[in-house]
């Protein structure tokens, strides 16, 4: 996904608004692998900015008035485990590699959907 210089405010003003959860939630996985990435390359700048993207892309589905109930908390739990990677009292092993695994199957479906498959 690729986001205007301003950000992500152009998908806060009602683009992101328009995707599915899916297409949310694929589009969040990007950035975590990203994080995650840079994280282990030891870019910090990257995954700093890669987080912060993250987070607010985590935040603006939570946000989605369509999203209550379990789907919001499913939402919510995620990006708990993503904030964990980061800055969590305990690493646990295999985490970055669960949470990217769990953001691939939204990347396969979103893409399916879409048609491009």
């Amino acid at each position: 996904m690729e986001t205007s210089p301003r950000g992500h405010a152009d998908l806060a003003a009602g683009r992101w608004a328009s995707l599915s959860l899916v297409e949310q939630l694929a589009n969040i996985g990007s950035e975590v692998d990203r994080a995650i990435n840079a994280h282990e390359a030891g870019r910090i700048d990257r995954r700093d900015a890669a987080v912060n993207r993250g987070l607010e892309l985590f935040d603006l589905t939570a946000a989605d008035q369509r999203w209550r109930g379990s789907r919001r908390r499913e939402v919510l739990r995620a990006r708990e485990e993503f904030c964990a990677l980061f800055w969590g009292d305990h690493e646990q092993p295999g985490a970055a590699a669960s949470l990217s695994r769990y953001f691939l199957h939204f990347a396969v479906a979103a893409r399916r959907a879409s048609g491009r498959d």
